[in-house]
């Protein structure tokens, strides 16, 4: 294992990647296809531009845009010129995106231009026409770096690049962006890079809670570093393997398991924008490809399609999962239709550092369908009764984390962070699990009502919050219901103001123009009232068990 001491950062492993496996495709999309040399002069093409734009190290610099090879430059480019990076969700509708922006006080956002038929960019400039909301707390309000930027509802974003050939007037497009970094030399980009350590910090992913607004975690350039290398060992991941990135990047599992993991051994990337099954057969058969991580969806859909039969999948050797229960039956098919050799499961949050447990190579079928696997090297994982003492093994408790893969915190929010972080450094994680005496974690529930929509976490607080805003919503409760493609969805329980005549499609109608697609309510049951108990509180687990 290289470990983060040999590369110092991420700008270290990009160059290292460049020089060790040079003349290897490190990136395939559509008809381009670059090396690894290639890829390095263009991430540092990208951080001259950043530099010359006045990015300084820890500010942060985000992005919303789908799994392109643009994506890979730009955010490589933010983060070799110190920069923290901050993706999008591109699920995200303009006032999501905007509150993130507000919160992390963003300094240069890179965006893509039109994508599954809407333009972002109209997107953003509607919801930051106004200063959006932010809520008190500490780094909210103007302050004193905040600069005269293109959207006036975001006074600290002072440029906007659009991932595209044409922008407005008062954004920059990405090829006149890069001609601004010309007069910026290699000698200063690489001294940028090199100023980068360990402890500083990588990048800021947000994640939404029981608060219902969202909450940045913290993570170091080590920990991104040491998680996915040993996250690579674990997989077996390798140099020559072709790995379709279906996993968005904006979520750990499609940025530091795909595109960091790559890196480290010198695999193919092959991004993929948007999920569907005929294009990812195609990918699979045309590119060769022999690693294929993402949701049990994913891999349930390519196995079920009618067609599957036509294409060519035999280079297929590996697959990563999680993000929900995996049949045994799905681990089987995987091994004995597609003849996979690797097919394991893993566990993760955002708060730490996406990785926590996984299944070990040569486990049982039954153990890598029933379980996350067990804890990574470095980190400890604990299930925790309500008093706090150790839960017996099979007995079901809380999921506390310890090691190296903790967050340092939410960004600018220490009383968030004392709510789940402990003195002796324990993480709540407000996941409900089981420990079988090897150790194997099985979650089983969510502390936090959080749901898990076809791979993407949906916190019912959030969603609760946003369908407030509607003016014939005057109570509402959200829960998560089986689905038999997703796994499971949202159902809103809806008390109506008086008079209204609020329809369910009215409702769902609404919920998609303004809310990302996965925190949609599929069904809304409407109630006189809801069930709470003496606090106040609703009881979820009576509307649950309706």
């Amino acid at each position: 294992m290289r470990g983060d001491l040999e590369w110092g950062g991420v700008p270290g492993l990009v160059r290292s990647a460049a020089a060790r496996f040079a003349d290897r495709e490190a990136v395939v999309e559509g008809r381009t296809r670059i090396s690894y040399e290639e890829l390095g002069a263009r991430v540092e093409r990208a951080a001259a531009a950043c530099i010359a734009s006045g990015v300084r190290v820890g500010d942060r610099v985000a992005i919303w845009a789908p799994n392109t090879l643009d994506w890979i430059v730009s955010a490589l480019g933010a983060v070799s010129a110190g920069a923290v990076l901050v993706p999008l969700n591109t699920r995200f509708k303009g006032a999501e995106a905007a509150y993130v922006l507000a919160r992390s006080r963003a300094r240069l956002l890179f965006v893509t231009g039109t994508f599954l038929g809407t333009s972002y960019v109209a997107s953003l400039r509607r919801a930051a026409g106004e200063p959006p909301d932010t809520g008190p707390g500490p780094g909210f309000g103007p302050g004193p770096e905040a600069g005269k930027g293109p959207l006036p509802g975001l006074p600290h974003l002072e440029q906007v690049v659009v991932l595209a050939d044409d922008a407005p007037a008062d954004f920059r497009t990405w090829k006149d962006f890069l001609a601004d970094g010309e007069g910026v030399g290699r000698d200063e980009v690489r001294r940028r890079g090199a100023a980068v350590s360990g402890a500083s910090p990588s990048d800021i992913i947000f994640t939404s809670g029981t608060t219902g607004r969202p909450k940045g975690a913290l993570i170091t350039q080590a920990q991104t570093l040491r998680g996915y290398e040993i996250w690579s060992d674990l997989a077996g991941l390798r140099e020559g393997d072709r790995y379709l990135i279906v996993n968005p990047f904006f979520h750990t599992f499609g940025y530091k398991a795909g595109i960091i993991a790559c890196l480290m051994r010198g695999a193919t990337m092959i991004p993929q924008p948007v999920f569907d099954v005929d294009t990812v057969l195609a990918n699979v058969a045309a590119e060769r490809v022999s690693v294929l991580p993402g949701p049990p969806t994913l891999h349930q859909s390519l196995l079920d399609h009618p067609a599957r039969d036509t294409y060519d999948l035999s280079a297929l050797r590996l697959v990563v999962t999680g993000a929900a229960v995996v049949p045994l039956r799905l681990v089987e098919r995987l091994r004995t239709e597609l003849g996979v050799d690797t097919v394991l499961t893993a566990y993760g949050l955002s708060e730490a550092s996406g990785i926590v447990t996984m299944c070990r190579r040569g486990d049982p079928p039954a153990v890598i369908a029933s379980t996350s696997g067990r804890a990574i090297p470095d980190t400890e994982v604990r299930v925790v009764d309500s008093s706090g003492a150790p839960a017996a093994p099979g007995s079901p408790g809380e999921v506390l984390v310890r090691g190296f893969n903790v967050m340092s915190g939410y960004f600018e929010d220490p009383g968030a962070t004392a709510a789940v972080l402990s003195e002796e450094g324990w993480l709540r994680t407000g996941d409900v699990g089981v420990l079988d005496p090897e150790g194997n974690l099985r979650i089983t529930d969510r502390i936090k009502d959080m749901f898990i929509v076809g791979g993407f976490n949906a916190y019912p607080a959030e969603i609760e919050q946003l369908l407030g805003l509607h003016p014939d919503v005057a109570d509402v409760a959200v829960v998560g219901i089986p689905d038999s493609r997703l796994g499971e969805v949202g159902k809103a329980y809806v008390v109506r103001r008086p008079h209204s005549v609020l329809t369910a499609g009215d409702l769902i109608a609404w919920s998609r123009r303004e809310m990302a697609n996965y925190k949609v309510p599929r069904t809304v049951e409407f109630v006189g009232e809801l069930p709470r108990n003496a606090s106040g509180k609703v009881v979820k687990g009576e509307l649950r068990g309706r």
